[in-house]
């Protein structure tokens, strides 16, 4: 498993796509591609009022990537230290057996470079001790980058706060 995670709080989530714009921007991904994505659905009834139900889909970080074993040149990695999974640019070669074995299509082909490219959790930022930029960007607060083993204790300190907050 992946040291880190990206959660979406659903109730938060405003459907702005400002976590889209930010990847793209910060990664310098042409048109047409996406290294996350916000799946909106809806508008459907929600406690009687119309709503959409938000879910942003980054990279899974697979324990055991399929897009890393399909890979003939070893362009697709993941680093041991924290198991983000990425792509080495000067080994790639654009051939595409990692986005066909991808069963969620994460990595996505960059027509301007002939290489894949695919979310890494912004791994130069995570390596200097920042959150990724769709995290950063998040206008409503909606995304939380974190340790799987620490969502349950942020869950419970969330619930606390607001329950003390509304009081």
């Amino acid at each position: 498993m992946s040291k880190y995670m990206i959660k979406t709080n659903k109730d938060r989530c405003i459907s702005c796509k400002a976590c889209e714009v930010h990847c793209k921007s910060k990664n310098r991904v042409p048109v047409g591609a996406k290294l996350g994505l916000l799946v909106s659905v809806g508008p459907v009834a929600r406690e009687g009022e119309p709503a959409y139900l938000n879910q942003f889909m980054p990279c899974f970080q697979c324990e055991k990537p399929w897009c890393v074993a399909a890979c003939p040149t070893g362009a697709m990695s993941r680093r041991e230290k924290d198991g983000i999974v990425y792509v080495d640019q000067e080994l790639c070669v654009g051939c595409k057996a990692c986005i066909m074995a991808c069963p969620w299509e994460i990595p996505q082909f960059n027509e301007a470079t002939g290489t894949v490219i695919k979310c890494d959790f912004c791994r130069d930022r995570v390596d200097e001790g920042l959150r990724p930029a769709c995290v950063t960007a998040c206008t409503s607060h909606a995304l939380t980058f974190l340790e799987p083993n620490m969502d349950s204790a942020e869950v419970r300190k969330a619930y606390a706060l607001e329950k003390f907050l509304t009081r």
